[in-house]
């Protein structure tokens, strides 16, 4: 069992940058992938970026390459992602989620375990 909590959300404007927190507790959270995805009022699920076991495999939405990074740290058993340049359509509340099947994947039905979910709020 592997428990989720995100922070680090919050109110910025078009063009500024947030950095959010996953905080995981429970069994061996080191040997999962985890992702983080978004979703917006009256829209669909949205994947941003995962990465692997290791945080040596990363993988990321077309739509925040070059402006979003994710890393973890295994010791403190946190990924963080940091999201650079955001656009008022970025406003979502954003989660993480992780999953024990070795892979990187956009899909969240592999996905096992998920938080509450922060909210990001980009201003124009």
């Amino acid at each position: 069992q592997v428990q989720l909590v995100e922070s680090g959300g919050g109110l910025v404007q078009t063009g500024g940058s947030l950095r959010l927190s996953c905080a995981a507790s429970g069994r061996a959270f080191r040997t999962y992938t985890v992702a983080w995805f978004r979703q917006a009022p009256g829209k669909e699920r949205e994947f941003v970026a995962c990465i692997g076991w290791s945080g040596r495999s990363t993988y990321y939405a077309d739509s925040v390459k070059g402006r979003f990074t994710v890393s973890r740290d295994n010791t403190r058993d946190t990924v963080i992602l940091q999201m650079n340049s955001l656009n008022p359509e970025e406003t979502a509340l954003y989660c993480c989620a992780a999953a024990h099947y070795g892979g990187l994947s956009s899909d969240y039905t592999l996905y096992n375990y998920w938080g509450q979910g922060t909210q990001v709020t980009v201003s124009s």
